[in-house]
């Protein structure tokens, strides 16, 4: 039987077949028709599928070239300091930016509150906080003078736009001052504002409001603050802690180095004065204020939440100082052109990452976090547009969710339920160990039952006890307390100083923040803050040094040596700090802080 041919089978001869697909190349090239005896005409399909292939070829090649393009402009548009603003273009007219600083939180910190909050409320593995459904980037955070910043160099990234050396208040490093947002933002008519938990003269909140040399100078920031300034008054509200530098050395609180009363001073320039939970409730939430307000309500810091809300009438939370000042400006910029610029700081974020302390930094990170959703809350509800932006200014403490004990192999683990059992600070604990450890007869049996009560720590070693009852251990009771809780937490840290890790960047919209999307220079979130209020900062620097001499305080050094027209920055050359170029090892393994004793961050540690 005759083999069968397959229904789609050729029926010429191969070599016909070569000499017809020779023909048709020769045709194709030359546009001539073949010579075989074929004489039909190709069919409508046949230069369809032609017309498609090259269309799809030239269509490719558009596409390459305006990804090329696209990608080229951006990065020059970066390059030259100018913004992308992404779907919709930049926003026009009216409107308000709210800046969030989380002082010393890294990425690490947020890991470990989200796994404390779903344990301490029963939520699943996937319920997470506010700001993680707002990451929109992330900061690189090196100063002039180090790969590790401090709060003075990152917040003055943020307030100039600008790098400079640690502990620099808004000064470059070769100690002039840069104009500062807020202070654009106030001489272009927004209304103005500054919400910590912290001195409101530590080094965030003194990078919008003032210049001077050293961080250490808060006396001189507490004077600029309320308008002792070469440009005059530029910030409307104020609320936080602090008030020692403001009230004069005679009077009990004072931490000031003159009797300068600078409360009775404020007052004379029109500010209203609250300086307890009494005149914050006032306030009625903000509806009855008066800018320009001064809101004074520790001495030092506000306590860490942790310990403040068992003083809740004693003082306001951020959260709470966050949703005045928030009614206060959107009140006060109701009828007007111009909107508000708002920076509000979780600022002891950071302190408890200087203690080591887990159990305070959960509960500082989760109360920024409430803070945030109230801002998210505000712009929902707001007429006028506007965007919130936060970010750190550093990590502190070098914090893992890990620790090996022991010097076997570790196990996988970290438990939060240790830090659960903590109603108090470490810092609280120091303070109740000082207060009343001399006056015990039963040394050892007080100290396990403060363990027991601040900490909840139950099983402290013989080690433990001892290392809190001798008075000359050179490691602070505050700090014996806080590693208590981080070993048995599992918890480690690297140091009780700050780290270079990139910090997170967040938004209250993608669309309204779009240039701070991906990797980012610190310095690159300042330059958006003044570029999304559509602010010269450049025209207040060439102000600020401008300026003719000024001085403002009795207790200026008049032997300085910083040129007579910036004198009232205070004195740059009182330590031995360095402006610019990064440091090198030296062959040692511990050296000695231009700060003395203190971290620089402006708590004792």
């Amino acid at each position: 039987m005759p083999r069968e041919e397959p229904l789609l089978a050729p029926r010429i001869s191969s070599e016909q077949s070569s000499i017809r697909n020779a023909e048709e190349e020769d045709a194709l090239l030359t546009g001539e028709r073949t010579r075989s005896g074929h004489h039909h005409r190709r069919g409508w399909g046949f230069w369809r599928e032609v017309g498609l292939f090259v269309w799809a070829l030239i269509a490719t090649v558009a596409v390459v070239v305006i990804a090329v393009v696209y990608q080229h402009e951006t990065s020059r548009a970066q390059n030259d300091g100018k913004h992308s603003w992404g779907p919709g273009g930049k926003p026009t007219g009216k409107r308000n930016l709210i800046f969030m600083v989380s002082d010393g939180m890294g990425p690490t910190s947020l890991t470990m509150t989200r796994s404390y909050k779903q344990l301490t409320q029963g939520l699943p593995a996937d319920e997470i906080l506010v700001l993680d459904k707002h990451i929109l980037g992330t900061s690189r955070t090196r100063s002039s003078s180090s790969l590790v910043t401090d709060s003075a160099a990152g917040a003055t990234a943020f307030s100039c736009g600008s790098k400079s050396y640690n502990g620099a208040i808004s000064v470059l490093p070769d100690h002039s001052p840069c104009g500062t947002v807020l202070e654009a933002a106030s001489l272009a008519g927004y209304k103005t504002g500054l919400v910590v938990t912290t001195r409101i003269t530590d080094a965030t909140p003194a990078c919008f409001a003032s210049h001077v040399n050293l961080r250490q100078y808060e006396d001189q920031i507490a004077e600029q603050e309320i308008g002792e300034h070469p440009l005059g008054r530029v910030v409307d509200l104020i609320m936080g802690g602090g008030r020692c530098h403001f009230l004069p050395n005679t009077t009990d609180g004072s931490c000031r180095a003159d009797d300068r009363d600078l409360i009775a001073v404020a007052k004379d320039k029109g500010f209203s004065y609250i300086n307890d939970r009494k005149g914050f409730d006032g306030l009625d939430g903000g509806a009855d204020a008066k800018l320009p307000l001064l809101g004074l309500f520790a001495e030092k810091d506000i306590p860490y939440e942790i310990d403040r809300r068992s003083q809740n009438d004693v003082y306001p939370s951020l959260e709470e100082m966050a949703r005045s000042a928030l009614k206060i400006l959107s009140e006060a910029t109701r009828d007007s052109e111009q909107g508000f610029f708002l920076m509000i700081e979780g600022s002891r974020i950071d302190h408890a990452g200087h203690g080591n302390d887990p159990a305070a930094q959960v509960n500082e990170v989760l109360a920024y976090d409430k803070a945030f959703a109230a801002v998210l809350e505000f712009l929902d509800n707001d007429s006028t547009p506007g965007v919130l932006v936060g970010t750190s200014d550093h990590e502190t403490g070098g914090l893992a969710v890990a620790r090996q004990l022991h010097t076997t192999y570790p196990e996988y683990l970290w438990l939060p339920g240790v830090l659960a059992n903590a109603s108090h600070s470490a810092e609280f604990a120091a303070q109740e160990l000082s207060d009343h450890l001399n006056e015990q007869p039963d040394k050892e049996a007080y100290i396990r039952d403060l363990l027991k009560k601040s900490l909840g720590v139950e099983d402290a070693t013989k080690e433990e006890v001892d290392a809190l009852i001798d008075p000359d251990n050179e490691i602070p009771p505050s700090y014996v307390f806080a590693d208590v809780i981080s070993r048995r937490a599992q918890v480690g840290w690297s140091t009780h100083g700050h780290s270079g890790v990139d910090v997170n960047i967040y938004a209250s919209s993608t669309k309204d923040a779009w240039p701070l999307q991906g990797n980012h220079e610190n310095t690159e979130v300042g330059s958006f803050l003044a570029s999304y209020l559509d602010l010269d900062v450049a025209a207040i620097t060439k102000r600020l040094r401008d300026a003719e001499f000024w001085s403002y305080s009795t207790s200026q050094d008049e032997t300085a040596t910083a040129p007579s027209s910036f004198n009232w920055l205070g004195d740059p050359l009182g330590q031995d700090v360095r402006t610019e170029g990064l440091d090198s090892y030296h062959g040692e393994f511990k050296k000695r802080s231009v700060f003395g004793d203190e971290c620089g961050c402006g708590a004792a540690h």
